[in-house]
């Protein structure tokens, strides 16, 4: 145990709704309870500003690796949000405006010492689909749109693609669309809310039948396995909560190629683990706010990721 334990909080959703065997951020509080840290939970409504500090009700947690009985709360107590070492945003989407101003509150907490995981302008900047145009030379062909009119002739264009809002998570509202589909109408029509809101399209990779793959890195580094999710007989999504089963497999070539493009740019800006998914050669997207695959491919590959996460969190610390 460390001679000066770290104090770390998490800002999560219920850790009781949690599914532990699958779950990411059990996984880094295992990892921070081995190395002897008093750890502090926080939901979003737990958080608050007065005269610009960060202040939190902070549950004391412990933890342990029980998919039946995982944690237990001790104390709860008011804090100053800024006296802890480490802040762990782990909050799932929907990124809204509720998340977007929980960031506002992280960032006084950042400014009062602590260092968030990841970092609040970084959570607010990076849309997990929009965030990939800054990587074009790493993507399918992309357009985002309002106009329904742009779709239809993006569809014209290149006979199969795939459609997706920006704001979705776990494979909602994904469509695969082909030229003659007369469900496309109103399939753009929803999603743009009759151009009312940005959505986007892009060119149908057939890889998708082979997995779609979530690499996380940590620092900008690649862990040297990815997960690939493979979609049901009955449907398009590599997605696990639609039904797509996994597969560990190392990373290709062409995966490191995009992680050395992409992960010195998430490092610089202070994202310390993140999920990139990754069809074929294509990477589709970006996620910081709370990726998930520690679990699984931990187990598959004798790793420690989190073990990973938190070496990088205690040398930036120093």
């Amino acid at each position: 145990m460390a001679e000066n334990p770290l104090k770390i909080g998490i800002v999560m959703d219920p850790i009781g709704s949690i599914t532990p065997k699958k779950d990411s951020s059990l996984a880094m509080l295992l990892e921070a309870s081995r190395r002897g840290a008093e750890l502090h939970y926080f939901e979003q409504q737990h958080l608050r500003m007065l005269s610009g500090k960060a202040i939190g009700l902070s549950t004391r947690l412990s933890v342990r690796n029980n998919d039946d009985d995982w944690f237990d709360f001790g104390e709860r107590r008011e804090m100053d949000l800024g006296g802890l070492d480490v802040i762990l945003m782990r909050k799932d989407p929907p990124f809204n405006m509720e998340y977007v101003y929980t960031t506002y509150i992280l960032d006084r907490a950042s400014l009062a010492g602590a260092l968030i995981v990841n970092a609040p302008q970084a959570l607010r900047d990076m849309n997990e689909k929009a965030y990939t145009a800054w990587f074009p030379e790493c993507t399918p062909l992309t357009l985002v749109t309002r106009s329904m009119e742009q779709m239809k002739a993006f569809l014209a264009e290149h006979s199969r693609i795939v459609v997706k809002p920006l704001d979705g998570m776990g494979g909602r509202s994904i469509f695969v669309v082909g030229k003659g589909d007369n469900n496309a109408n109103v399939i753009f029509e929803t999603l743009t809310d009759y151009g009312q809101r940005f959505a986007m399209a892009q060119v149908y990779i057939p890889e998708i039948t082979l997995g779609d793959k979530r690499i996380l890195l940590v620092d900008g580094e690649p862990v040297p396995y990815a997960l690939a999710r493979i979609p049901s007989a009955d449907d398009n999504r590599g997605n696990m909560v639609a039904g797509a089963t996994t597969r560990g497999q190392p990373l290709s070539d062409s995966d490191r190629r995009i992680c050395a493009i992409v992960g010195p740019v998430l490092r610089d800006q202070g994202v310390l683990f993140a999920g990139i998914d990754v069809i074929g050669d294509y990477m589709t997207e970006v996620n910081v706010t709370s990726p998930t695959g520690i679990r699984e491919l931990d187990r598959e590959f004798d790793l420690n990721i989190a073990g990973l996460m938190f070496d990088a969190i205690e040398k930036k610390l120093r």
